[in-house]
């Protein structure tokens, strides 16, 4: 016969495997109305060149996503839209539930894919094989494409972003990005990352268009670090954007993924949590405390970071993110 010690463990194991499995039990039942797979015309800049504004620069790309479309949708109906922007590992089964999630919502949503069309699989071991910088580049252009879509309210797309994919999330809010790779009379209508990597100071980021932009962070993550991004929303503030950070006390990195265990050791993982960087002359990126150009070889990137799903958290950032979505696309 188990101890009261076991039984109290087993039955806290058994009640956080049921709440692990809620979400994606509810999501089967949310499946899309209409499923479409859209090419977008890309390029691929290096940081340098995103930075200087090089439009044209790198090479081009043809990348995709997915937009699925709520059902069900009345004849000539348009409905707002979130583009997903996915992490360092690709496309996953918490993105599908978030997707999932917009749709029950009346929301759609477009899964932007950056790796497949460029050969990639994962950045997670090795990140110079894309920046996390032209991954916004992809994101403003699938922002044009489904602002001319039949389906689809140009107003009202947002873009949501997943650490590596959170930069072009929220970093999109900048005038000056807009300006450079935006397309003038498309502006996303909100802003949206989970775990944000927001540990580069860049030249006038204070400086954002009005579109509400919300941050979601795990305390204890030790992949990307919070502490960063509560530097940034607090200069965000005192411009005077409209910006939120929710902080979660139990969350891990990728806090938010039911798939995968409580906590996992990530021993490969590349990881720039020691890092703090700032935008120098010529779009060069600095580490701030030598004040020399940064690399992946400098001593604050480290090895090594840890992920975990947090039910408590999880459930808290879905009805925030939820939430949210509703009051500023649907209203």
């Amino acid at each position: 016969m188990p101890s009261s010690r076991t039984g109290r463990f087993g039955g806290l194991a058994v009640l956080l495997g049921l709440l692990a499995l809620a979400p994606a039990a509810r999501a089967q039942q949310q499946a899309p109305g209409r499923v479409e797979v859209i090419p977008i015309a890309s390029r691929t800049l290096s940081g340098e060149e995103f930075l200087a504004g090089a439009r044209e620069g790198g090479k081009p790309a043809l990348i995709a996503g997915e937009l699925r479309l709520p059902a069900p949708l009345r004849p000539g109906q348009r409905v707002p839209a979130v583009v997903l922007v996915h992490g360092s590992g690709g496309i996953g089964a918490s993105t599908d539930l978030w997707a999932r999630e917009l749709n029950a919502a009346g929301i759609a949503a477009f899964l932007l894919d950056s790796f497949a069309g460029r050969g990639i699989v994962s950045t997670v071991q090795d990140q110079s094989q894309l920046h996390s910088l032209a991954m916004m580049v992809d994101a403003y252009r699938a922002l044009d494409v489904l602002a001319q879509h039949p389906r689809i309210r140009a107003d009202r797309i947002a873009v949501m972003g997943f650490s590596k994919g959170a930069v072009a999330a929220v970093y999109s809010a900048m005038g000056r990005f807009q300006a450079a790779f935006g397309t003038q009379g498309h502006r996303f209508a909100a802003h949206i990352g989970l775990y944000t990597p927001c540990n580069v100071a860049y030249a006038k980021d204070a400086e954002v268009g009005p579109a509400p932009i919300r941050l979601f962070h795990g305390v204890v993550d030790d992949y990307v670090a919070i502490g960063p991004c509560r530097d940034y929303a607090a200069r965000l503030k005192q411009a005077g954007a409209d910006v939120a950070l929710a902080e979660y006390a139990n969350g891990q990195h990728s806090f938010d993924n039911p798939f995968q265990p409580l906590l996992v050791t990530v021993a490969d993982a590349q990881t720039t949590r020691g890092c703090r960087l700032e935008e120098g002359p010529g779009g060069a990126l600095l580490n701030s405390e030598t004040q020399r150009p940064y690399g992946l070889g400098d001593a604050c990137v480290g090895r090594g970071a840890h992920v975990g799903f947090d039910p408590v958290g999880a459930a808290a950032v879905r009805a925030a993110v939820r939430g949210f979505a509703e009051e500023r696309l649907l209203r």
